[in-house]
C-alpha cells in the first residue's frame, strides 16, 4: 500500500474509528470469520452543501487458527518483509531461538460497495443497530477515509489481535502447548503436536513434502529423520 505522504497515513489513522466491535475474541483453536462494514464520506463530495451520502464497503476478514511459533520457525517462513525478519532475529537473540510466540494470519475477502444516504456516522450507527438486532457477534463496523478505507481495516485487525492475545496465550498454556520440550532443543509442545499430526496425515496419503518443510522450519529434521525415512520403508 502506497501513500502520497506521511500526512495521508496519519490522517487516515486519526479519522478512523470503530463504531461496533465483534462480541467475541479470536478463536484459539479454530479459524475466525469476521464480517466488516467500512463507512466513509465519498471522495467526490465537494462542499458541505452537497447531499449527505456515505460509501459502505463490506467484506470478510478470515483469521486462520493462531499458530504457536518460535523465532527459528518464523525465520524459515516466506512472505514477510525484511524488517520482519530483522525483528525475528532480534527476538531470537533476546529471548532464545525457541521462545514461543503466537502467529496470526489474515485474509481479506472484499465484498460489495454501496452508496447510502446519510452521514458516515449515522449510517455506521444504523448498521450497528441492525447487527445488534440480528445478534451478529462476529461483525465490525468502522468509519474511515474514502481513498484510504483499508487503513480502517488494518487498524481494526491490529486492535482486535492485541485484545485477543492474552486469552489465546492462556488457552495454549492451559493445554501445555507452550511447554519447552527439552529433548528436542526446547521447542514448544505445540510443535511436537503439529508434527505428530502431519506424520499421521502422511501415513494416510498426504504429501510428505509438507511434513519435510515443517520439520525444517522447526529445525527438527535431524531429530525426526529416522521416523521420516521410515514412512517410505513402510510404504506409508
Amino acid at each position: 500500500m502506497a501513500f502520497e505522504s506521511e500526512r495521508d497515513y496519519r490522517r487516515a489513522i486519526e479519522q478512523t474509528w470503530v463504531v461496533r466491535y465483534p462480541k467475541q475474541h479470536l478463536a484459539t483453536f479454530g479459524s475466525t470469520n469476521i464480517a466488516y462494514y467500512v463507512v466513509t464520506e465519498p471522495i467526490y463530495r465537494e462542499n458541505d452543501d452537497a447531499k449527505h451520502e456515505g460509501v459502505v464497503r463490506t467484506g470478510r476478514v478470515r483469521a486462520d487458527r493462531p499458530t504457536v511459533v518460535t523465532p527459528t520457525y518464523a525465520l524459515n517462513l516466506s512472505g514477510f518483509s525484511p524488517e520482519a525478519y530483522d525483528y525475528f532475529n532480534e527476538i531470537s537473540r533476546e529471548s532464545g531461538p525457541n521462545s514461543p510466540g503466537v502467529l496470526y494470519q489474515y485474509k481479506n475477502e472484499a465484498g460489495e460497495m454501496d452508496i447510502v444516504g446519510g452521514t458516515p456516522s449515522e449510517i455506521a450507527h444504523k448498521i450497528s443497530g441492525d447487527l445488534d438486532g440480528r445478534q451478529e457477534d462476529l461483525a465490525v463496523v468502522m468509519v474511515g477515509v474514502d481513498e484510504l478505507w483499508d487503513i480502517a481495516l488494518l487498524k481494526f485487525i491490529y486492535e482486535f489481535t492485541s485484545s485477543s492475545v492474552a486469552g489465546n496465550v492462556r488457552e495454549f498454556q492451559s493445554r501445555g502447548l507452550l511447554e519447552p520440550q527439552i529433548a528436542l532443543g526446547g521447542v514448544p509442545a505445540a510443535a511436537v503436536q503439529a508434527i505428530d499430526r502431519l506424520f499421521l496425515e502422511v501415513r494416510q496419503g498426504a504429501n510428505p513434502d509438507i511434513l519435510k518443510r515443517e520439520l525444517d522450519r522447526w529445525g527438527l529434521f535431524d531429530a525426526y529423520q529416522d521416523r521420516f525415512l521410515g514412512l517410505f520403508r513402510q510404504g506409508r
